[in-house]
C-alpha cells in the first residue's frame, strides 16, 4: 500500500516526536531523601513546602521520595547502593561512613552552616501517666524492676545517643569516671527487654504494645507522642543530656550522575530558611534560628547539654570504642 503524502508526514512527525526528549518545561527532577526513623512527620511537611517554594523561585518542578529507618541502617543501605540524592541523618558518624566510601564529600560538614546540621535535639524520657516508677534521672533507669525501651545502638542513632547520654551523665557527676559510666550503662541495658532496630519501632513498642516503664528517645519524638496521645504519657527531663545534631549531606556521586546537584543543594539549604526552621520547630526540633527558637520557646525546657566531641573525642572515636564489633556495647550487652 502506498501511503499518501499527508499520512506519511503524520507518521514521520509521530516517530520523530517519540524519539525526542521531553522539553525542559515538562521535565521533573525526582530526589530521594534517605533519612532516619523518627523524621517521617518532619519531612512530610518540609517536602511540599520546598517543592512549592522552588517552583515559585525557579519555575522548575521537583518531586521528593522518602526512605526512613534506623539511621545507621539507612546509611549502610546507601553505601550498598540505595541511590539517595541527599541523606538527612541523626548523627555525623553515619555520614562520615559514606564519606569514607567516596559517596559524600570528605568536608561534608562544611558544606552547610552549623556543621551541616540545621536541627538538633536531645534525649529525654517518656513515662506513663503519673510516672508510677518515679523516674527522674539516669540512675533511675538502672534500678531493679524498671523496664527501659531503647532502640539498638548498633542500628539506630537514638539508641547510640541514649547510650552515650547515660555514659556521659555518669562522667559529668562529681568524681565520675569511666568505670562508673560503664557500670551505669551496663545496669541500664540489663533493664532493656527488647532492642528494636529503629526509634519509631521503639516508640510503638512502648506506646502501642504497652511494654516498658520508660522510653528514652529524642525530645522531638516524645513531644510528638504527647501531642498524639495526650495525657496518657508524661515527659521527664534528666538533669543532663547529650546534644543530638541532625546532620545533612548531598550524595555527590548520585546527584552528579543524575544532574541533580542544583536541586539537592537547594533542598538542604531550604532547611535553614525561615520556613524550614519554622517547620522544624513545629515538630519540636531545636533550630538554629534565634528568632524561631524564641517564637517556640514554650516547646523547649532548658537542659544542660554536652557534646560527643566534649566527652568522647568525636564520633569516629566513639564509634571505634563503643559501637564497632567487639566494642564496649557488645561487651555490655553480651554480659546481660
Amino acid at each position: 500500500m502506498t501511503l499518501t503524502s499527508p499520512l506519511r508526514r503524520l507518521l514521520l512527525t509521530l516517530a520523530l516526536g517519540a524519539a525526542l526528549p521531553l522539553s525542559a518545561s515538562a521535565a521533573e527532577t525526582e530526589l530521594l531523601n534517605v533519612s532516619y526513623d523518627v523524621a517521617r512527620e518532619l519531612y512530610k511537611d518540609i517536602n511540599p513546602a520546598f517543592i512549592a517554594a522552588y517552583k515559585q523561585q525557579t519555575g522548575d518542578t521537583v518531586s521528593i521520595k522518602q526512605s526512613h529507618g534506623g539511621s545507621s541502617k539507612q546509611a549502610r543501605a546507601v553505601a550498598d547502593g540505595l541511590e539517595a540524592s541527599v541523606v538527612t541523618m541523626n548523627q555525623a558518624n553515619d555520614i562520615d561512613m559514606l564519606a569514607d566510601r567516596g559517596l559524600v564529600a570528605k568536608d561534608w560538614a562544611k558544606k552547610f552552616p552549623n556543621n551541616a546540621a540545621p536541627y538538633y535535639s536531645t534525649m529525654v524520657y517518656l513515662v506513663r501517666k503519673g510516672n508510677p516508677k518515679k523516674i527522674k534521672d539516669w540512675d533511675d533507669l538502672a534500678r531493679p524492676g524498671v523496664q527501659v525501651i531503647i532502640p539498638n545502638p548498633k542500628t539506630a542513632g537514638n539508641g547510640r545517643y541514649t547510650y552515650l547520654a547515660a555514659w556521659g551523665a555518669a562522667l559529668k557527676k562529681k568524681g565520675g569516671n569511666e568505670a562508673q559510666a560503664r557500670d551505669l550503662v551496663t545496669r541500664i541495658f540489663k533493664n532493656v527487654p527488647i532492642l528494636d532496630a529503629g526509634g519509631r519501632a521503639a516508640t510503638t513498642t512502648f506506646t502501642q504494645r504497652q511494654i516498658g516503664d520508660v522510653l528514652v528517645t529524642f525530645e522531638n519524638e516524645v513531644s510528638m507522642v504527647r501531642a498524639e496521645f495526650g495525657d496518657n504519657f508524661e515527659v521527664v527531663y534528666p538533669s543532663v543530656s547529650i546534644l543530638a545534631e541532625s546532620p545533612v549531606a548531598v550524595v555527590d556521586k548520585v546527584v552528579d550522575r543524575r544532574n541533580q546537584r542544583k536541586e539537592a543543594t537547594a533542598y538542604l539549604n531550604f532547611l535553614y530558611s525561615p520556613t524550614g526552621q519554622d517547620i522544624g520547630a513545629k515538630h519540636f526540633m531545636r533550630v538554629r534560628s534565634d528568632a524561631v527558637m524564641k517564637k517556640y520557646a514554650a516547646n523547649y525546657k532548658p537542659i544542660q547539654l554536652f557534646t560527643v566531641d566534649e566527652l568522647f573525642g568525636g564520633w569516629r572515636k566513639a564509634q571505634e570504642v563503643h559501637f564497632n564489633d567487639g566494642g564496649e556495647f557488645d561487651k555490655i550487652y553480651q554480659s546481660k
